[in-house]
């Protein structure tokens, strides 16, 4: 027997699927438009300063960033089917269900109840109840936040070593601000990938959380992998890093498959890591169980993570 989040996914993955690629598209524009205009703008606001899921343009009827859903839902139907088989609980499916159906419906209401009102990002207390001696590995430290995250969550006892990877050298001399309290973080601003290699800052306009690695540029910053960079064992991951997280987590391949640390992984940043990257982890070690919490807004799918254990 099926439950009554079973059931909505079922049935919405079902519509999905009975229709051609030019069905979807014009059933979700038809959806988008209508929502308020107040509304639109604001997406429109923020596509412009977070380009990453595709273009909105009101003015122009520009809404491409609608066209690639469309396409997602209709090439890779199966990996999300797949995804909702492998998440290990109920909240984390009715999540990607609420996900799925603002994409398809722009439903706020569903989003809305998905969100994680009680536990900080990264760190739900129903998943991962206590910490002790982790080294953690914090890509995408920004200004340290989710590190005081952490350690308020599970007190300081919870680490042994936390390492914190940062692009931005502004960034870096403000987190070692934020964390100067603490004890044994090890400060690295450095690039986070697949390999050691030289790369390229390119800065966002509007918040340098949002800088991206680039292969050409005028900014210098160098590039390793967790693999290379640390040889201790390594308890837990959290990725942060605007997109750059798939060759990230290929760069501490080894790290996952020998140690099976704690992962912490934004699935966000585009319109297919959501179920690449845990197909991807997956891989690595078909011993994770996946679970998806929640931390965005009801309007828009962000701050989605998930947790692999």
């Amino acid at each position: 027997m099926k439950n009554f989040i079973d059931n909505k996914f079922n049935e919405l993955i079902a519509e999905i699927d009975e229709k051609n690629l030019y069905e979807l598209y014009n059933h979700m524009l038809s959806k988008f438009k209508q929502i308020p205009d107040a509304t639109k703008r604001g997406i429109e606001d923020f596509f412009n300063k977070f380009p990453y899921w595709g273009r909105l343009n009101l003015s122009k009827e520009n809404f491409e960033f609608i066209f690639n859903r469309a396409e997602v839902f209709k090439k890779s139907i199966n990996d999300l089917v797949w995804l909702y088989e492998k998440l290990a609980d109920y909240k984390s499916k009715f999540i990607l269900f609420a996900i799925l159906d603002n994409y398809y419906n722009f439903n706020f209401n569903n989003l809305k109840n998905a969100m994680e009102p009680i536990f900080k990002p990264y760190f739900d207390l129903d998943l991962i109840q206590n910490c002790h001696d982790e080294v953690f590995v914090d890509v995408g430290a920004y200004t340290g936040d989710s590190v005081l995250d952490f350690v308020n969550s599970y007190g300081e006892s919870c680490y042994n070593k936390i390492y914190c990877y940062e692009i931005t050298a502004e960034t870096v001399s403000l987190m070692k601000q934020n964390l100067s309290k603490f004890q044994n973080i090890t400060y690295k601003n450095f690039a986070v990938g697949n390999e050691n290699s030289k790369k390229y800052i390119k800065e966002n306009d509007h918040s340098s959380s949002a800088n991206l690695i680039t292969d050409y540029g005028e900014k210098e910053i160098i590039q390793v992998s967790l693999d290379n960079d640390i040889k201790e064992r390594i308890t837990m991951i959290k990725m942060d890093i605007e997109g750059g997280e798939k060759e990230a987590l290929r760069g501490c391949e080894n790290h996952i498959k020998n140690e099976k640390p704690k992962l912490l992984i934004s699935v966000y940043h585009n319109n297919t890591d959501l179920f690449e990257i845990p197909k991807l982890i997956y891989s690595f070690n078909p011993s994770y169980k996946f679970h998806l919490r929640y931390n965005g807004n009801c309007i828009f799918p962000t701050e989605i993570t998930l947790i692999c254990l």
